[in-house]
């Protein structure tokens, strides 16, 4: 759902830019409350992990391919403000060094795929999660649903865009019921994603699942040879294993987004995804226009001047990878010092 230049004009375009700005700056004050020392390791790779994962274009329909947005995926394990700097992240990434989500758009692009996915996705996430069983598999299936209703969101925000700010004369209603039936088949491809990932961290290490804090289970006893929960009075639940290093769980996503990126990535299908499909089959990319670094070195996920496909695509993705986690990890750091800074001794101070 990457909008190139072109499909809106550029007042929408600038009060998107805005807008994203905002938000931003918004989640650069509430991620230092969401980064500590279980969730700020690991941002950075997450971002990292949804820019391998986007790469990975699944089929939907004839002819038409999904991949991953990750604005569920990122609010639920580091939390919806860092969440929205992840996705931000690697759409700056994309947009900058592999001509993918057009510069002038950015802001619409951060505004839909960022913004809405992530505050749609954890907002049905908590909701869930407090109506269903306080259990790891809730967190799991709680992830699913949030994922494959935040897509079809997504779709629904970049349609009501198009109907403000649009460069083609196209009827919106026709544009709205491409745009929601093909991401909803999308989302579904999203939400298995999400699921699988989110389920799998929750299986070794809960501890470092925003989303899943205050879930942990209260201590068992064993009575005539069955497990049952312990009276309240017998003292709280022992604390999530936090000290525990992050080292092994850091470098097996990393070497997952690598191989991700760098070899999976070629057997991705190459048919458009559901924005360019219903752009091609609308008209409303007739004014789309060529992407201001449409020359770059990485420009279509290939490196340049290397003729081989699978060595040039393959490549693409690991320095993609490599260049997300470093400029992600750097922004989280720069965030978490800050905190750090806000809640020092000496912050904290008064003077008489």
């Amino acid at each position: 759902m990457h909008v190139p230049d072109g499909f809106i004009n550029a007042p929408t375009s600038a009060v998107t830019g805005v807008v994203a700005a905002g938000a931003v700056a918004v989640s650069l004050r509430g991620a230092r409350r969401e980064l500590d020392e279980r969730t700020a390791p690991l941002a950075g790779l997450v971002a990292a992990f949804i820019f391998a994962v986007q790469m990975l274009n699944f089929p939907v329909a004839a002819g038409t391919s999904g991949h991953l947005l990750g604005g569920a995926l990122a609010a639920i394990l580091v939390g919806p403000y860092t969440g929205v700097l992840c996705v931000s992240v690697v759409l700056l990434m994309q947009g900058i060094l592999f001509a993918d989500g057009g510069l002038t758009a950015l802001g619409v692009n951060i505004t839909d795929m960022a913004i809405v996915t992530t505050v749609v996705a954890y907002a049905l996430f908590r909701g869930l999660v407090k109506v269903l069983p306080r259990t790891r598999r809730s967190v799991t299936v709680a992830s699913f649903v949030a994922a494959l209703l935040s897509v079809p969101a997504a779709a629904l925000a970049f349609t009501f865009l198009y109907w403000i700010g649009g460069t083609t004369d196209v009827a919106i209603g026709k544009v709205a019921t491409a745009m929601i039936g093909v991401h909803v088949l999308i989302g579904v491809g999203e939400a298995a994603i999400t699921a699988l990932t989110v389920g799998a961290v929750v299986a070794v290490r809960p501890d470092l699942v925003y989303g899943a804090r205050g879930l942990g289970q209260r201590l068992k006893l064993r009575v005539n040879g069955e497990l049952v929960d312990a009276p309240s009075d017998t003292g709280p639940a022992p604390a999530p294993v936090a000290a525990r290093s992050h080292r092994k769980v850091w470098i097996t996503g990393l070497v997952a987004s690598l191989v991700l990126a760098g070899f999976v990535s070629f057997y991705a299908s190459a048919d458009p995804d559901g924005l360019e499909k219903v752009a091609s089959d609308k008209g409303i990319d007739e004014k789309a226009e060529e992407h201001a670094n449409a020359d770059s070195p990485l420009a279509d996920y290939g490196v340049e001047d290397i003729a081989d496909a699978r060595v040039s695509g393959g490549l693409a993705g690991v320095i993609g990878v490599g260049v997300t986690v470093v400029a992600g990890s750097a922004v989280f750091w720069a965030v978490r010092r800050r905190r750090n800074d806000d809640t020092s001794p000496s912050s904290t101070e008064t003077t008489v």
